[in-house]
């Protein structure tokens, strides 16, 4: 009897150690889902971010600004809305931008940009832009060479914008992309090909003249871009989000007097993807919401999906501030602000930039100065447009 006793107060003490052991290893593994929960170091990923980079000078002077600035040749990246509100009625743009010149010197950014207005309430516009990765030696597992390959992606886009009202206006763009980084090479013993997709922008623009002694104008704009299909490199692997974004901004003109003139602009950007959620070790949800759904109710979610609330999604905010001086509309000289929150990506740089027109000519010239520990591609790059006026 003796024995029978010892050996039930053994099993019970080995129970109760086991049940403990349980209860506080969950304890541990909640205490990391709520760290990371609160913590809301979450970045949004998605597929061909070459549609979110600022493809020309003029808007890269000035922090990656143009939902409301004044229409230009590359307007049909920015907001397409603003074209029927151009003083010309035919312009082209091309730009260069070198990429990554720390680190390769064949890696390229191509922008060809341009408008034809039909008439005083409508206009159509096309942009053609090409990213270069370079001469890139593809290997296999084995370390044997399977060749030299040239990665590129490039995207294609066509836009038609009409007055509505003296003040307002508002565009339709279609976009064709297609990336092609693997060059059908096998990764992770997945086949790989060329990943294509068709997208869509919608963009509204609102521009007005402030009475005053001195003549002023306000403006605001709103785009919502890259609302298209996923995008797969194989069709073993999940597919990815395009970058759909929402773009909010405004701006505020001033004449000082005939020769001076100043404009103060600012833009917010969200894009419009499922923020991940926090797993469990067994992959489940934790907090959050699931992030693979289609790409409408992606759009929606991603307003209220972060983990972390309210505060995490004012987080996934970027914000842009420029100011642009043009003197006797011959000289400009441009400054701006980008900023990312450091949970977010923690892309942070100051912007400055010179605008010359003469004739038809015009040239602009930017260059970056990142603030945060974040390495920019654009870094000690000097990027060059050229606009020519048909």
């Amino acid at each position: 009897m003796k024995k029978i006793g010892i050996i039930s107060l053994v099993c019970g003490l080995i129970l109760s150690v086991m049940t403990f052991a349980q209860i506080d290893n969950d304890n541990i593994q909640g205490y990391i889902l709520r760290q990371q929960v609160e913590d809301g170091a979450r970045l949004i990923s998605t597929g061909v971010p070459l549609l979110l980079i600022a493809p020309d000078s003029r808007a890269g002077a000035m922090g990656d600004i143009g939902a409301a600035s004044t229409p230009d040749a590359n307007s049909n990246h920015w907001n397409a809305a603003k074209l029927p509100f151009a003083e010309k009625n035919f312009l082209l743009s091309l730009t260069y931008s070198p990429w990554l010149r720390d680190l390769a010197g064949d890696i390229d950014l191509a922008y060809l940009s341009g408008y034809y207005k039909l008439n005083d309430i409508s206009a159509i516009g096309a942009s053609l832009t090409y990213f270069s990765l370079g001469s890139i030696d593809f290997f296999s597992e084995e370390g044997i060479s399977t060749g030299t390959y040239k990665p590129n992606e490039f995207a294609i886009d066509v836009s038609y914008s009409m007055k509505l009202t003296d003040n307002l206006a508002a565009s339709v763009t279609g976009r064709y992309i297609r990336s092609d980084l693997t060059q059908g090479q096998s990764v992770s013993g997945n086949s790989t090909h060329a990943a294509s997709a068709v997208a869509a922008d919608v963009g509204i623009y609102y521009q007005k003249d402030i009475a005053s002694d001195r003549p002023a104008q306000y403006a605001i704009g709103v785009q919502i871009s890259n609302l298209g299909n996923k995008i797969s490199y194989s069709d073993n692997l999940e597919s990815s989000f395009l970058p759909a974004n929402l773009r909010v901004g405004g701006r505020y003109t001033y004449s000082m007097d005939q020769f001076n003139e100043l404009s103060f602009m600012l833009d917010l950007n969200k894009l419009l993807v499922p923020t991940p959620p926090v797993r469990d070790s067994l992959g489940e949800v934790y907090e959050g919401y699931e992030d693979n759904v289609g790409v409408l109710k992606g759009v929606f979610q991603s307003f209220y999906d972060a983990p972390n609330g309210l505060k995490e999604e004012l987080q996934e905010i970027n914000i842009s501030a420029g100011v642009e001086y043009w003197y006797n509309k011959m000289i400009a000289a441009r400054a701006g602000y980008f900023y990312e929150n450091k949970k977010k990506g923690d892309r942070q740089y100051l912007t400055l930039g010179l605008g010359l027109k003469y004739n038809s000519l015009g040239i602009d010239l930017s260059y970056l100065l990142p603030t945060s520990q974040t390495n920019n591609p654009l870094k000690n790059t000097i990027r060059v447009s050229l606009s020519f006026d048909m």
